[in-house]
């Protein structure tokens, strides 16, 4: 949700995927210097900061790059804003997942016009599949089978 003043400074939007949760906030970029001071680090417009080191450093592989970057080529706003990401708790491709969850939703925060082009990809859906929990006397895992003795 965008804040409450007349000067709105960042777009807002939470994104969520299996025990990970990644806060996206969309930094509006002034016109003069095209940089935004986000938590003490002057950042200028098109970077992507996630735990407050770069995307690159915390992504490196080029396919997890290209899952991250596909809301923002779809919408055509790569280099219009600069992205601050707090995610925390599960892996890597988790957290990944909730991340573009949370770029597509500030995207529809920011342009509604969004809403249906992000939709059809199928980027504004939460995937609710989540861990099974362990069962007792299922021998270790949700859906294991005990072993039977030999003899």
């Amino acid at each position: 949700m965008p804040k409450k003043t007349k000067d709105i400074t960042y777009y807002e939007a939470v994104g969520r995927r299996r025990e990970s949760s990644a806060r996206v906030r969309f930094y509006i970029v002034s016109k003069k210097d095209k940089t935004v001071s986000v938590n003490g680090a002057i950042l200028k417009q098109g970077s992507i900061t996630i735990n407050e080191k770069s995307s690159e450093s915390y992504f490196p592989a080029e396919f997890e790059k290209n899952i991250l970057m596909k809301p923002l080529v779809l919408t055509d706003s790569a280099d219009r804003f600069v992205i601050s990401v707090h995610v925390m708790g599960g892996g890597k491709n988790g957290q990944l997942e909730a991340i573009v969850h949370g770029i597509s939703r500030a995207l529809c925060i920011v342009d509604v016009g969004n809403r249906a082009i992000l939709k059809k990809e199928g980027l504004l859906t939460r995937d609710s599949r989540i861990r099974e929990r362990r069962k007792v006397g299922k021998g270790g895992k949700a859906r294991r089978k005990k072993q039977s003795p030999k003899r």
